[in-house]
């Protein structure tokens, strides 16, 4: 990779406005991911990009980063992986909210993953946390190369300003999410209490055994509730 000339910031503002339309589309998270990774590799130059996020490990009071994207090919970078806070230097970017560049990534005791860089011949990285209002981290955003590589204040710059922006889109995916989420189960709220009130009429009972009267159909059935309450709304309009 070369110091970003002048004439490339063209390709620099067209790929942070891929990225910008993203945070308002309505694209999956994982297409918004790919995205992501591409968009940077192909401004950057760099050879490897990959897109880390945080998420609750199995134990529920800790968490962990998984690799979540990345425009890699390599069957050994691509296989599923995930780190502990703190381990690693994704986890360390993770855990203290500040970027890492490794001119040599074999030399730095934090980098834990050296059979997998000497295969894939990768030499230099910048790692860089993405958070949500410069405070709570959602993730990291990583650049490889295969040479030597300092990564001038330009790049550094760029892959702050492309981490920014991703986390504001990865952050309105979710939102965009939990709202259909919450949508659906108003709706099935609705069409549940709607069932309820036509077996309380018909059966004379009160609300709360109308309620498991649905729900033991449910189980009896083996359908959801709202199946068993259109079901009953339907027979009550014919």
């Amino acid at each position: 990779m070369e110091k970003a000339a002048p004439k490339e910031y063209d390709a620099y503002i067209k790929g942070l406005m891929d990225i910008s339309r993203a945070i308002t589309s309505e694209l999956f998270l994982e297409d918004i991911l790919k995205l992501i990774v591409l968009v940077t590799a192909k401004v950057t130059g760099v050879d490897i990009c990959s897109l880390w996020l945080v998420e609750e490990g199995k134990n529920p009071n800790k968490k962990v980063i998984r690799l979540a994207a990345t425009q890699a090919m390599d069957p050994d970078y691509v296989i599923d992986r995930t780190l502990c806070m703190g381990e690693g230097v994704v986890g360390h970017v993770a855990q203290t909210n500040t970027a890492l560049i490794l001119e040599k990534v074999l030399d730095d005791p934090r980098f834990k993953e050296k059979e997998m860089a000497r295969k894939l011949e990768l030499v230099s990285m910048a790692s860089v946390p993405m958070t949500i209002g410069g405070e709570e981290v959602i993730g990291v955003l990583n650049c490889f190369t295969c040479n030597p590589h300092n990564f001038p204040e330009t790049e550094i710059n760029l892959i702050r300003t492309v981490a920014n922006q991703a986390s504001l889109a990865i952050h309105n995916a979710r939102l965009m999410v939990r709202t259909k989420v919450i949508e659906q189960e108003l709706a099935t709220r609705k069409v549940i209490e709607r069932a309820k009130e036509i077996v309380m009429a018909r059966k004379g009972l009160t609300g709360d055994k109308a309620f498991r009267w649905i729900q033991k159909k449910s189980m009896d059935n083996r359908k959801t509730m709202k199946e068993i309450a259109e079901a009953i709304i339907l027979s009550e309009d014919m």
